[in-house]
């Protein structure tokens, strides 16, 4: 512990001597003929003796600019560029006291034609129009980090530990390698497999749809897109990298990563193969495929976990065994047709064991419920997916996106279960094996036309979508449950099931616009959307007699059918200046939805037709180039499902009936989010706040019988005053002086809610009685995390999460459940002695009230050593997967009926042994070093 505090200490002294040694420069910045401020010009100081860049900023609306900077010492340059002006440039010798610069002019450049482009003059930072671009020679990381180290220096850009990534608080949802996707959009694989120092420009901006893309409109997203471009001198060649590595108890990890790039031909092919719950394709030097240490993937999910084609990861459930084999390719076809796709191939087999404790609140009492699970599953995929652009001319465009999924997958499951009242009654036991396998073929298509005509914002587009997918499932289920009520004989069953479900959708839209004046727009459009659903079950008991699967059991066959056909016209207007944006769209959807089915010889149909209204807008201001508030409303109408409309008996498991309700409506419900956004170039400081809403006229939820001896009945009605919000915001600052880097982060998020349903419960000699109940949530989830480096030889990175649950109940036997949850983490990374990286990992988790049984904290220490050799081809690395052989997975879940405890098996301890080699050739020759500006 003492040795924490003088961490701390020689932290805070030397943040404190820093913070007093500033020394700031000012002035204005204006046009020379003009004499207009120029806003977003970058301003930078750069060493005369190498270029390196010593410090930047951005000006403001006024074009002032400010530089907070250290004493310097020997000469540098002060730099200003704005796209179409020459680069003011002028030497000062030293620097020890404020200085003033007064007005500075930019003459702007007459013949651009002409204009000689110097490749080290460029600026760390520069903005055009909607685009954010950084470049990426400006901003230190080391030569063998990855693209996601490179981001993380970004100011303004946070990567978080589920590897969500933020720009100035804006989600980023997209990320493409030269205006393309690398094997998907999300860039999960462009992130971890793309060494950074191949990459030229960071370009950051608002993602767009393909049809707001074609048709050059201003983005209707509050997401961001970050685009990579490629160094031109790495754009000829080819560069990857092969890992092995074998441990302790038999865990085993191998990857290889080959790119083979020229100009707009790019050719990817990634394989691995692992059984420590990975993706297989992380260059992270130090932690790579142990997660950070944090016990955390990135989440694709709800349940934390992240997939790549039919694969899952992470998540803290089970231990996968997992083999991938991937294909990226992108080129263009002559001058017109340009094209990407890619392959994928995924094979996992996972294995776990589950113990769960759930405690459900019925009226006046509860019913407590423990089950043990073993599973083990295995899955198989193909995943394809390709598009082409084709540029007709110079004003017509047409795009086509298929994707073709396939899945073979088996789960073998065996389980207990046994459920007692709150007098601690037994009500029953209930033993059970299940085999499945299922096949599921999946195929979707996006077709987008666009033309645009002479007059500016005047286009016509056409859209087509579809989604077609198959799957058939088999089971062998047996079971015994034993009822210890008396009320019911003991069930028992020994069959087999097959289930066929098709589900098919197709969406068309056409939309023309027409421009009133050079901001204001008009839309018409119109579009329809078909979508059929069905399943058809049927199911087969043993007969003892002829020793098959023979007998039909009509309890368990049923057939239905749910189609729903809606055309929706609509129009709009919208309205785009430089500093404001806003769009208003509305029409009125009309849709026939028939729903049919056939139970044991009984034939029932519900066929309905809605008008409802369609509504959306949404506004984005701007005040200057970095600050911003963006909101927008919907309303929206969702169906019923057909299980949950149709009142037919679904009895696949014995101790939960479900049946639907036909006088069901559909969910209705508006939605409203606000933000608000900034980032200060010249404190290198920004902050985030958020807030939004669904709010429900009207709210399909659950209506649950439970019978005396446990077992229950759940069908479906309407509720209204329904709602779920949030609320939150971040705030993080940098402070850059000389090898020392400072980062703060602050955060946090708050989520409201009321859910409603309804409840009753038989009780012997009592009518049933059922009863609305009301479930109130609040969930905070304060956080914050602070970062020192020292150039390039050690990262001190330590976080803190808090989480609070607190759930209030109206007509339950409890009043409240409450839960908190602390998580703790520091990871540390010493780069000293050359070539060798020393990483350490250690976290601290504590969950407070998860019930007796369960353990409440552990300790998750991981810890990696590796040297590089050959001239840094090749780095052989020992590292230790939870160190102190505490890993757990452990978790409570609040549900407005219910609190459920849960534990999952964990990978836990081992050490394993790896090898890397890297290979990097480009235009024939190997890759020099890349010299990186920023000190």
């Amino acid at each position: 512990m003492p040795k924490i505090y003088t961490i701390v200490f020689f932290l805070f002294v030397s943040f404190s001597s820093f913070a007093q040694s500033n020394i700031t420069l000012k002035g204005k910045i204006h046009d020379k003929n003009t004499q207009v401020p120029i806003e977003a010009a970058t301003v930078y100081l750069t060493a005369v003796k190498d270029s390196s860049v010593i410090d930047y900023t951005i000006s403001d609306k006024n074009g002032i600019f400010k530089i907070d900077t250290r004493k310097i010492t020997k000469p540098f340059f002060l730099k200003i560029s704005f796209q179409g002006y020459a680069t003011f440039r002028q030497e000062i010798t030293t620097l020890t006291e404020n200085k003033d610069f007064g007005i500075l002019h930019l003459e702007e450049i007459v013949n651009t034609l002409n204009e000689v482009v110097i490749k080290s003059e460029a600026p760390p930072i520069r903005i055009k129009k909607d685009t954010l671009e950084f470049n990426a020679s400006s901003f230190k990381v080391r030569p063998d980090s990855n693209v996601e180290t490179l981001l993380k220096q970004l100011p303004g850009v946070e990567v978080g530990t589920d590897g969500k990534i933020t720009v100035n608080g804006k989600e980023v949802n997209q990320i493409l390698v030269n205006g393309k996707p690398f094997f998907d959009k999300d860039g999960k694989i462009a992130l971890q497999s793309l060494p950074s120092d191949i990459i030229n420009k960071v370009q950051i901006s608002d993602t767009k749809t393909k049809k707001e893309e074609l048709a050059g409109q201003v983005s209707s997203s509050n997401n961001a897109s970050i685009n990579l471009t490629i160094d031109e001198d790495k754009n000829k060649g080819f560069f990857g990298k092969f890992m092995g590595g074998y441990g302790t108890d038999e865990r085993y990890e191998s990857s290889a990563l080959i790119n083979y790039f020229k100009n707009k031909r790019k050719i990817s092919v990634l394989a691995s193969s692992n059984n420590i719950n990975s993706t297989g394709f992380s260059m992270d030097e130090v932690f790579d495929n142990m997660g950070g240490g944090r016990n955390v993937s990135y989440s694709s999910y709800s349940d934390g976990t992240y997939g790549i084609g039919n694969m899952r990861f992470g998540g803290g459930k089970g231990i996968t065994q997992s083999d991938m084999v991937g294909l990226n390719y992108g080129d263009e076809w002559g001058k017109k047709v340009e094209t990407n796709g890619s392959y994928f191939f995924t094979n996992s087999n996972s294995e776990n064991l589950n113990r769960t404790k759930q405690v459900a609140f019925v009226g006046s009492g509860d019913l407590t419920t423990e089950s043990n699970a073993k599973t083990y599953e295995e899955r198989l995929g193909h995943n394809f997916s390709f598009e082409l652009e084709y540029k007709i001319d110079s004003t017509t465009t047409f795009v086509v996106a298929p994707k073709f999924a396939k899945s073979i997958n088996s789960y073998d499951s065996n389980s207990f279960e046994s459920q007692k009242d709150e007098n601690n009654q037994l009500l029953y036991e209930s033993l059970s094996e299940s085999f499945d396998t299922s096949e599921n073929n999946v195929f979707s298509n996006s077709i987008n036309f666009n033309k645009s005509f002479k007059r500016k914002g005047r286009f016509l587009s056409l859209s087509f979508e579809n989604e077609n997918g198959k799957e058939e499932v088999n089971t062998l289920n047996k079971s015994n449950t034993i009822d210890y009520t008396d009320i019911d004989p003991d069930e028992i069953r020994d069959q087999i099931k097959r289930n066929r479900n098709v589900k098919d959708s197709y969406f068309t839209e056409i939309e023309y616009a027409e421009p009133l004046k050079d901001s204001l727009k008009v839309n018409l459009a119109v579009e329809y959307k078909w979508k059929k659903v069905s399943e058809d079950r049927i199911a087969y008991d043993f007969d003892e007699v002829a020793q098959s699967y023979s007998v039909e059991n009509d309890k368990l066959t049923s057939y239905y059918t749910s189609t729903s056909r809606t055309i929706t016209p609509k129009s709009g207007f919208s309205i785009n200046k430089k500093k404001f944006n806003f769009n208003l769209e509305a029409g009125t959807s009309i849709t026939k939805f028939d729903n049919h089915s056939l139970y044991r010889n009984d034939v029932a149909d519900v066929n309905k037709t809605y008008m409802l209204p369609y509504a959306n807008a949404y506004i984005n201001l701007k005040f200057g180039k970095s600050k911003s508030v963006w909101a927008n409303y919907y309303y929206l109408a969702d169906f019923p499902t057909a299980s949950q409309i149709l009142e037919v008996p679904n009895e696949s498991n014995p101790l939960n009936t479900s049946i639907g309700n036909s006088n069901l409506n559909p969910n209705k419900y508006h939605t409203a989010y606000l933000s608000l956004r900034d980032f200060n170039t010249a404190t290198k400081s920004g902050y985030s706040i958020y807030m939004g809403g669904n709010f429900y006229e009207n709210q399909v939820v659950s209506s649950t019988i439970y019978h005396t001896n446990g077992k229950r009945t759940t069908s479906y009605v309407n509720a209204s005053g329904t709602y779920t919000s949030w609320f939150g915001g971040n705030w993080n600052k940098t402070i850059k002086r000389e090898a020392h880097t400072f980062k703060f982060g602050l955060g946090g998020s708050a989520n409201f809610g009321m859910a409603k349903g309804v409840i009753g419960r038989e009780m012997t000699g009592a009518p049933l009685v059922m009863e609305g109940f009301e479930a109130k949530s609040l969930r905070l989830t304060p956080r914050a995390s602070f970062t020192y480096e020292y150039g390039e030889l050690l990262t001190i990175n330590p976080t803190y999460n808090f989480t609070y649950s607190d759930t209030k109940y109206t007509n339950y036997s409890v009043n409240s459940a409450t839960n908190m949850l602390h998580r703790f983490n520091i990871q540390t990374t010493n780069y000293w002695p050359k070539n060798w990286v020393f990483g350490n990992d250690f976290g601290y988790t504590y969950n407070s009230n998860i019930a007796d049984g369960f353990k409440k904290d552990f300790y998750l220490w991981n810890t990696s050593l590796s040297y590089n050799f050959l001239n840094k081809k090749m780095t052989a690395k020992v590292k230790v997967y939870d160190m102190l052989n505490q890993n757990q997975s452990a978790t409570r879940t609040i549900t407005p009926s219910a609190i459920r405890d849960e534990e999952n098996i964990v990978l836990k301890r081992y050490a394993m042994f790896s090898l890397t080699y890297k290979i990097e050739k480009f235009a024939g020759k190997e890759k020099p070093a890349r010299n990186r500006m920023m000190f």
